[in-house]
């Protein structure tokens, strides 16, 4: 899903576009599995039960009805929240937006940002992900979890940075 251009300067461009790391799923998808896995046990037994047919039709509907408040809540709002969650990197700004039903961001132009830096652990670093902190003019650091790639990305950044500054140290 590509970062809708309505939010863009007539002539800004977009140079990078990443939701976070697809790690924050794994949760989401093993809740998916067990709670899928524990329904079904329960179905089978309820089925496999000598109870009356209407009183299995209402224990079916109930675990039905559970598996779906819970796959909901534990599965599919938090991919819909990844799904949504958009770091951008424009040639005039760093862009951050995140929410389903409430959506928030912050936009931090290149001119503003005094540095950039990354943190990732051992997992970070096998899964290719990591933590990116900019540095603003009058405000604290900002850190943007689980940026797939964030070396490259912070390389990028660093680049877009002082390309915008049209500094001498600017790198070729």
């Amino acid at each position: 899903m590509g970062y809708p251009d309505n939010v863009l300067a007539g002539d800004e461009r977009v140079v990078l576009h990443r939701h976070p790391h697809w790690k924050r799923l794994i949760g989401p998808a093993l809740v998916l599995l067990i709670v899928t896995a524990l329904a079904s046990f329960g179905a089978a037994v309820v089925q496999n039960s000598d109870w009356d047919g209407t009183v299995k039709r209402v224990v079916l509907l109930v675990l039905a009805a559970l598996w779906l408040i819970i796959v909901g809540w534990l599965t599919v709002w938090p991919f819909l929240n990844w799904w949504t969650t958009h770091f951008v990197i424009t040639d005039r700004r760093v862009m951050f937006r995140h929410g389903l039903l409430t959506r928030s961001g912050i936009d931090i132009p290149l001119a503003r940002i005094n540095s950039v830096e990354f943190r990732h652990g051992l997992l970070d670093r096998m899964l290719r992900t990591g933590t990116l902190i900019i540095e603003s003019a009058s405000q604290d650091p900002l850190e943007f979890h689980d940026i797939p790639r964030v070396e490259q990305v912070h390389s990028l950044l660093y680049h877009e940075v002082f390309d915008t500054l049209g500094s001498e140290e600017s790198p070729s």
